[in-house]
């Protein structure tokens, strides 16, 4: 009895052990089952904001230069230019589109003003400071004390200013009174001025660029032209129109509109000599120095610039049909400013004429995001963005086509792999879009994960490998 009854339990026992491995081995089943169909249908849960802070971190290393080379080979040109040294680029993604001895050390000379009106903008910006601040006027302001062959607005003293008149001072007559009396506005005197507009130049990643006066009179000031056309792509793409990044928080239409594009300028009015009759008060019309402003079609800005140590610079941009391409003259020859604007006109027309015939801007439209699968980490799914979402610059390489029409005919493929394995930082790259035209490809952009998923633990890490291994229609 005693036998049959240990048969019995042992009977039990060995169904009871069957039953839970067959639960264990359908659970592991069901396990696997269920890691390979959320793989196969990733769904990943939204970013946390301090998640969402640490990806913007992450794709701005992306964006970090101001300029960078075409990625695309183009066949050599070599364009017929006066000046020494040049650098032509698209305002809309930084390419640069052609350079001319882009590296030599060269004075700004009154391009440096355009580095004053940034740092005013900044402070604008950040709301230190406003357009209708009516500016105080230091001696080194005034006029009368001004070295000999300066440009000026004719600043003296009692009169009344505010910081818009004196940005306008540096964009259309390029007055080297109004540098000063904005310098000294911001920061109490020219040379802490300039250790702010040097600290700046250092934020931006310009280290061959430097400034000992707010008026770039100067021959110590010293730049280069890829370093000036680095600091002009910035300029232009945080203050230079409406859409641009920091103009709507500074409170103004952009630099370009405001400043830049205007033609003439008179100044003191009546306003801004309060104690002196209306009819005493001598009235000076400026007119603009910038030739390419009244010859070039689409011209909108920016600056010149000239002391006999730097030649004939010229800062320019032009806007048609969608597409701004912007450059930095620097080394003109002239002996005299008539002549050294016929230089600086030829070239302007030279490079604009070859630009737009050349290539044009498209704008990208950025994929929804898209989610991918990880395996064996503590999320089974991220999304991938698009590490930046510049314009493309298209080239005229379509039989009849010009760049604005062949822009029409870009192609874009999305790469992905069907998933990732933890584990994955986020920034790292995980697919990519390819455009391309007639073949060639204009630009890749990484694809990159939204999230940093670390591996899972060993229990998890086996069941997604193997959910990999038998579900091979998954992948």
């Amino acid at each position: 009895m005693k036998r049959a009854e240990r048969a019995a339990r042992h009977t039990v026992i060995q169904r009871a052990l069957c039953a839970a491995l067959a639960l264990f081995f359908a659970a592991g089943v069901s396990l696997v089952l269920f890691r390979a169909h959320t793989l196969k249908n990733p769904a990943p849960r939204a970013l946390a904001a301090h998640e969402q802070s640490s990806l913007d971190a992450a794709l701005a290393a992306y964006n970090a230069d101001a300029l960078h080379a075409l990625p695309y080979n183009t066949a050599p040109k070599t364009l017929p230019l006066a000046c020494g040294s040049a650098v032509v680029f698209d305002a809309a993604n930084g390419c640069v589109l052609y350079e001319k001895n882009p590296d030599a050390l060269i004075p700004p000379a009154s391009m440096t003003k355009l580095a004053v009106m940034y740092v005013v903008f900044e402070k604008i910006a950040a709301g230190e400071i406003s357009f209708n601040d009516i500016v105080p006027l230091p001696p080194e302001s005034w006029a009368v004390n001004a070295l000999p062959g300066s440009s000026l607005m004719y600043l003296a003293q009692g009169q009344r200013v505010t910081l818009r008149e004196l940005l306008l001072g540096m964009a259309v007559p390029s007055a080297n009174d109004a540098a000063a009396a904005a310098a000294c506005y911001v920061s109490g005197s020219v040379e802490q001025f300039c250790a702010l507009m040097n600290q700046t130049m250092r934020g931006l990643g310009l280290v061959n660029t430097s400034f000992v006066d707010a008026s770039g009179y100067s021959e110590l000031n010293v730049t280069t032209p890829r370093e000036f056309a680095a600091f002009l792509r910035v300029y232009l793409a945080k203050y230079g129109s409406p859409e641009s990044q920091n103009a709507a928080r500074a409170g103004f239409n952009g630099a370009l509109e405001e400043f830049h594009s205007v033609k003439t300028f008179s100044y003191p009015q009546p306003r801004n000599a309060p104690h002196a009759a209306p009819n005493a008060v001598k009235q000076n019309t400026f007119a603009a120095t910038n030739p390419a402003l009244y010859a070039i079609e689409g011209c909108d800005g920016i600056k010149t610039g000239f002391i006999p140590e730097s030649g004939y610079n010229l800062s320019l941009t032009v806007m048609r049909n969608g597409t701004r391409i912007a450059a930095v003259f620097m080394g003109g020859p002239g002996e005299n400013t008539r002549e050294g604007n016929r230089y600086r006109l030829h070239d302007a027309e030279t490079v604009t004429r070859w630009a737009f015939d050349t290539f044009a801007s498209r704008k990208t439209i950025a994929p929804k995001a898209l989610a991918l699968a990880v395996a064996g980490g503590t999320e089974n799914a991220l999304y991938l963005v698009p590490a930046h979402s510049r314009p493309l610059t298209v080239p005229a390489i379509l039989p009849d086509k010009t760049a604005q029409e062949a822009a029409q005919s870009v192609t874009t493929e999305i790469i992905t792999a069907p998933y990732t394995q933890a584990p994955i930082t986020r920034g790292t790259q995980a697919g990519k879009i390819i455009h391309s035209l007639g073949g060639v490809v204009l630009e890749e952009i990484p694809l990159v994960a939204d999230r940093t998923v670390e591996k899972g633990n060993a229990v998890l890490y086996a069941v997604d490998m193997l959910a990999k291994k038998l579900s091979s229609k998954i992948f």
